[in-house]
């Protein structure tokens, strides 16, 4: 087993008050100088897996570890973290989070201060390692200035200047927008190639890491492990990528990992597409453009409407330059745009408890609103305009019963001792009748308990915790922040069909996002910011497939056309709904 970079033999895990082992009876080697994407539903050990491959399962969590894993010959029953530091590198889900100084060249040095390094050795490794990473201009810049694309790069350098030779990286570009991804990922497989590191990848954005990896590793909900090629895992995986779910559909062999190899093998099924829209009457044509713009048909007596909208930030840093944006009933709309492009506090300021140094926002009370055909149909009953009100000037009851908002993370709202007491206070609040968040719960993530810590729950359970919670008070608005961190393919799938209905009922939503196959799947219209303007925003398939860097995978592989997802190719040619 020595020869083999990371080795795991016959391991177990049993992490503290679980009723069984995370994992059971891995097998499982990685080669120097290999990429392993790890791949599984949320919650099914993943994070675990990695934790055990650099000690910290079990010497940090506490738990029982049966069975051997080696790091090039080292085994952690006999080395605890402390002393894998020059072996293997970690960097988590938020690299903010492990930052300990101020600066990229006091950041890349800390960690070999640790290690007692001579000076000389140490500024040698921070010269080599800016260079490596492509952040030499960065060298003084302040942490928190950085982009999330260049903070995750910088927390790979300050694991790298150890030289450690493994590496273990959790969701590396869950919080980046599509370019920033792509920078790290960049960084990681020349790592990979020119350096012989071998590099473990957990990530649920399978899309992005899938045709750079050597093995796939598949953790199963029970605790089982699989590993293989990639072409061969995906053929029944059930984590893939929008281009293995095309070559599956299509019945492509061996299935494409990349958009560049399917669009080779797309050449018939793009004629065949487009054959659909030749044969077409223009009726038809009009049918499927309104089916992409769901919102966009039926607009009518706007729920919100912003103007003007200004956010500075200490140190007069504009993050939201003067944004007019309206909303409406029944419209999913995606908020898309680079890291620090001012998503999140311009969300904020719709919400009402966020900065907002000028301009105007309203909010139609839902007693007042014009009726829409959902709410009309549904008994609904409303108004004009005229009868809006600011959320700012709202108590956070008041508030919440008008615009809901769901932060990046979603546990900043949890603070109670049980999902239970979190319900009963969701209900209390909000002058709901016991168990409304109850039910609500049960119907967006059935088998979360009353009795569990939401400290104890999954990312996608907290998510599904807290969005129960602010649809308990009703709110015309909800304002969802990067909902799919920390979500597997299936709970983003189920994520999208809530919001579509919710949006089905009447309900305005928007969710700022980088996941670009979320938007494809659930999205009506797309705004996209740029240092706090709106540069456009229009229906979903206009304003993604004219750009690289937002279009989804499958409008990739063929395009030209108006289809996004599998599902839309699957409408085309078979005829059925989307």
């Amino acid at each position: 087993m020595a020869d083999h970079a990371i080795s795991l033999e016959r391991v177990s895990v049993t992490l503290p008050g679980a009723d069984g082992p995370v994992l059971r009876e891995v097998d499982l080697t990685v080669e120097e100088g290999e990429l392993a994407l790890v791949v599984g539903r949320t919650g099914s050990g993943k994070s675990t897996l990695l934790g055990a491959m650099c000690a910290r399962v079990p010497h940090f969590t506490g738990g029982v570890l049966t069975g051997h894993v080696l790091l090039h010959g080292r085994d952690t029953r006999d080395h605890r973290p402390r002393d894998l530091a020059d072996v293997v590198g970690v960097v988590g889900q938020d690299p903010v989070a492990g930052f300990v100084t101020d600066t990229v060249e006091e950041e890349l040095a800390y960690g070999m201060e640790q290690l007692g390094l001579p000076g000389t050795t140490m500024r040698k490794r921070v010269e080599e390692t800016l260079d490596l990473l492509g952040i030499a201009e960065l060298r003084d810049a302040p942490l928190r200035d950085l982009s999330g694309g260049q903070q995750q790069r910088v927390a790979i350098g300050s694991v790298l200047t150890a030289h450690p030779r493994v590496l273990l990286l959790d969701e590396p570009t869950s919080a980046l927008d599509p370019t920033g991804a792509e920078e790290v990922l960049a960084t990681i497989t020349r790592l990979v190639h020119d350096l012989a590191v071998t590099v473990v990848v957990a990530e649920h954005r399978v899309e992005r890491v899938l045709h750079y990896a050597d093995r796939v590793v598949h953790v199963s909900r029970d605790g089982s492990v699989s590993s293989g090629t990639p072409a061969g895992l995906m053929v029944e995986s059930d984590i893939t990528s929008p281009v293995v779910e095309l070559g599956r559909y299509a019945g492509w062999a061996p299935l494409p990992l990349s958009v560049r190899d399917a669009r080779r093998a797309a050449r018939d099924l793009r004629a065949d597409l487009l054959g659909t829209l030749e044969r077409s009457s223009p009726a038809d044509r009009s049918a499927s453009g309104e089916r992409r713009r769901r919102g966009h048909v039926a607009r009518q007596g706007g729920v919100l409407s912003a103007r003007g909208v200004v956010v500075r930030h200490p140190g007069d840093v504009v993050a939201v330059a003067g944004v007019d944006l309206d909303l409406f009933p029944g419209e999913v709309t995606a908020v898309m745009g680079r890291n620090g492009s001012g998503k999140s506090s311009l969300l904020w300021a719709l919400q009402g408890s966020g900065t907002m140094s000028s301009g105007t926002v309203r909010v139609v009370p839902p007693a007042t609103r014009a009726p829409t055909p959902e709410t009309a149909a549904s008994g609904g009953t409303g108004g004009t305009a005229s009868d809006s009100v600011d959320p700012r000037v709202l108590g956070a009851a008041e508030r919440r019963a008008l615009v809901g908002l769901v932060p990046q993370s979603a546990a900043d709202l949890l603070y109670l001792d049980t999902v239970g007491a979190e319900c009963h206070q969701a209900d209390r609040e909000s002058g709901r009748l016991s168990g409304t968040c109850a039910d609500l719960l049960v119907e967006i993530a059935p088998g979360v308990l009353a009795d569990h810590h939401p400290r104890d729950l999954s990312e996608g359970q907290q998510l599904a915790l807290v969005l129960a919670v602010q649809l308990t008070a009703d709110p015309p608005v909800l304002l969802l922040d990067e909902p799919t961190r920390g979500l597997d393919p299936t709970a983003k799938a189920a994520l999208s069909r809530l919001l579509r209905d919710l949006a089905a009922r009447g309900r305005s939503i928007v969710v700022s996002t980088h996941d670009v196959e979320f938007v494809a799947e659930c999205s009506d219209r797309v705004v996209v910011l740029a240092a706090g303007e709106v540069v456009a925003d229009g229906p979903t398939a206009e304003v993604v497939t004219s750009s690289p860097a937002f279009a989804p995978q499958v409008s990739k592989v063929t395009g030209p056309g108006p289809w996004l997802t599998v599902a839309d190719v699957r409408a085309a040619l078979e005829g059925v709904p989307a």
